[in-house]
């Protein structure tokens, strides 16, 4: 099952993955689950995302290749 995240007016797309998933980092993977909103900088309230499950795979790929 899915998590999702229902935006506040002024919300931004490194600010949501920071809060909701732990770290800037996974702004990507944020992203890539909501197609439908890329286009989108600054989110009005009550935009419903998903939010990605951040597993050990993608942590990992979420590093840059210097950390890795």
């Amino acid at each position: 099952m899915s998590r999702t995240y229902t935006t506040k007016s002024g919300d931004i797309w490194d600010l949501i993955a920071y809060e909701q998933l732990g770290d800037c980092k996974y702004v990507n993977q944020l992203m890539e689950a909501n197609p439908r909103h890329l286009d989108t900088g600054i989110f009005s309230a009550g935009v419903v995302l998903t939010l990605p499950e951040i597993t050990e795979d993608n942590k990992v790929k979420s590093l840059p290749p210097w950390r890795r």
